[in-house]
This record gives structure tokens, sequence and C-alpha cells, in this order.
């Protein structure tokens, strides 16, 4: 079975096929895929297993690694995951209205056909702060599923020790954001060394940038219509391009106005379109992480299509 999701029947077609007789199920985690996406694996494993009274089959899927999966996936490709997706959403397992949340007390079954613990979701942890030290940081990363080299983990421990002394609660989400963030950028050609913007009811808002490209650091400093537009315009600056910014969004990793900003930024330029996703308790921080990482592989795919054009 190979199935899109053009009428979001992608996985309920891939049902229906092995229960026709196919024992084989193409899907992707996430439903990633052109258009509207393919079958979600981990919306197939799932109902495979929550749902044998009608579908008594087998697969070889470690449900417990789905919501680790999904999000290593997410940070990896820059596409994030709709909060009420099922099975990984963050929203999959909370109840907020009254009724549902009466229902969770008396029987948990009255609302979640699963538990969270069979797909890999723990109960959010508030021990990390900023006089844990690295046996405690390299623990936690164990227990959310990481594995890092020792200059990795040196990075990410440094980072940590950072955003705890901004942050008064670490979360494991915050942990997740912060080294997601880390391994997807670490070879980079550009990266964000400091930012400082002006912004307010009074303009002109303005933002002075300092780049490390290629190990050399370099500043400028831009005006634009809000801190945003002032600080892209600034990148660009240093940067020459031609890209238009066809996604821009941001999206709180926890709860808290010192929460971390999570942005997303979508380039397009002569067909080729890149995404880049950027981690900071400073919004216009974490904004330009993005762009800037949207431009690292914008960068990529050009000298990909350079050399390509060169052996043809």
């Amino acid at each position: 079975m190979h199935c899109h999701d053009d009428l979001g029947l992608a996985v309920a077609n891939s049902l229906a096929g092995v229960a026709g007789g196919a024992r084989q199920i193409e899907c992707t985690i996430n439903g990633i895929g052109e258009r509207a996406g393919n079958a979600a694996l981990e919306e197939v494993v799932m109902a495979l297993k929550t749902r044998r009274d009608v579908l008594p089959y087998e697969c070889g899927v470690n449900s417990t690694m789905l919501t680790r999966a999904s999000k290593l996936v997410s940070a990896v490709t820059n596409f994030p995951v709709q909060y009420n997706k099922a099975i990984v959403g963050r929203n999959a397992f909370a109840h907020e209205s009254g009724i549902h949340q009466d229902g969770m007390l008396k029987h948990q079954n009255t609302y979640e056909i699963m538990t969270p613990e069979s797909v890999g979701v723990g109960k959010t942890s508030l021990v990390m702060g900023k006089h844990s030290g690295r046996n405690a940081f390299r623990q936690k990363l164990k227990e959310l599923g990481y594995e890092l080299g020792e200059n990795a983990f040196e990075d990410a421990f440094n980072r940590f020790k950072g955003l705890a002394d901004r942050k008064k609660h670490v979360y494991d989400e915050d942990i997740e954001a912060l080294v997601d963030d880390g391994v997807a950028h670490a070879h980079d050609r550009m990266k964000v060394v400091e930012l400082q913007v002006i912004a307010g009811t009074f303009g002109p808002q303005s933002a002075t940038l300092t780049l490390d490209i290629d190990g050399m650091s370099h500043t400028v400093q831009a005006r634009g219509n809000g801190p945003v537009d002032a600080t892209f315009n600034a990148i660009k600056m240093l940067v020459a391009h031609e890209a238009k910014l066809q996604l821009y969004q941001v999206h709180a990793v926890t709860e808290g106005t010192d929460a971390q900003a999570e942005v997303s930024v979508r380039l397009e330029e002569d067909g080729r379109a890149v995404t880049g996703r950027g981690a900071d308790t400073d919004t216009m921080v974490a904004s330009a992480k993005a762009y800037v990482a949207a431009l690292n592989k914008l960068m990529v795919k050009r000298q990909k299509t350079a050399q390509a054009m060169q052996l043809g």
C-alpha cells in the first residue's frame, strides 16, 4: 500500500488494504511527503496496536520511540508538527475542557484509547536547573533518547547552562529544542553571533547583527518595518540573495513568559524551497537563527546546482 493524504484518508486506505490482504505499508514519520503528504507511520502503527480486535496483525515497530522519532524528523526537516496531530502532536494527550478532565479522573480510557507512555511521552520534569551538573545532564539526555559524542555533549551542556541562567525552569521540551537546534546547525557555514534590536511604538526599528561566516565575524546595522523585518534586512546585507520569504512561524516550546521561542522560516529562490528553524528565549534571536539556517541550506543547494551544471 502506498497512499497519499490528499483527502485525509491515507492511513484509512492503508489499513483497508491490510484488511484486504496487503502485507506492506509504505509510510512516513509525521506523514511528511509531497502535496498533502503520505500515510503517517505513527498513526498506522498505533492503529494496528490498539485495534487488534479488527486488525489482528503484527508489525515490528517499537512504539515507545515514536515521539522521539517524530521530534527528530521534525528537527532535521524543519517541518514543525501541528499541535493537534494524532499520536505525536503536543496536544494529543492534553485535556483542557472540564468534562474531559472529569472523565479522565474517573477512568483514563474515557478519552485515551492508548497511554502516553506507549508512544514514548513521559511526564515533564522540572529537576534540571542552573545548578545541575554534567552527570545529571547526561542522564537526562539518555532519558530523552539522545546519545551525543563528547564534543556535541560539551556544546549542548554549555548551551544548557546558558539557558538555565536565563530561564527559571528548564523543561524536557527545552532540552530537546536546545539539543536539536545544536545538532541541526553544527556544521553550518553561517551562524548568529550577536543581535541587538531596537523596537517600539515610535520607529524606526533597527537591528545590529553580527554573523560568523566561514570563521570570520561581520557586523551590520539595518532598519525595517518592525524588528523582524529589520533583523532579516541585516542578514540580507551580509548575505546577498533574492530568496522570497514564504513562511514565518513562531511558537513557544513551553509555557510561561520566559519560554523558548521556536521559529520556522521558509525561503524560495529559483524554484528551490528551503526551511530553517531556530530556538532561543529571545524571539528575535530565534528568528535570526531560523533565517540563517534556511540560508545555509540555500547555499548548499546553490553549490550542488553549480556542480551539476559543471559536470553536465
